[in-house]
């Protein structure tokens, strides 16, 4: 016997800003990090006048690699929860 999917509009649109809700949670960090990492060097670079593109790029990548150090359990924690629930949401939208 073969299963019938018959998830609504509903449904779809919870799955979406649920997924859509974890996305912005996770990058979050990453992103305001990044953020504030390039303002930071931009504001440092138009006072002592140095515009050379590479001198932004390490202190970026070391910012989002210590972001990636303290908060990456937490990140993985919250997207293996999604997963989790999204495997706990197939028998339900199995009829």
């Amino acid at each position: 016997m073969t299963a019938i999917l018959a998830i609504s509009d509903t449904q779809i649109i919870g799955i979406t800003v649920k997924m859509l809700m974890v996305t912005a949670k996770v990058s979050a960090p990453i992103l305001l990090v990044s953020l504030a990492v390039g303002f930071a060097m931009s504001l440092i670079q138009s006072v002592t006048q140095l515009q050379d593109a590479t001198l932004a790029f390490v202190p970026k990548l070391i910012g989002v690699a210590l972001v990636i150090v303290i908060a990456g359990n937490w990140m993985l924690h919250e997207l293996v929860a999604f997963t989790l629930t999204l495997f706990a949401l197939i028998p339900t939208l199995l009829r």
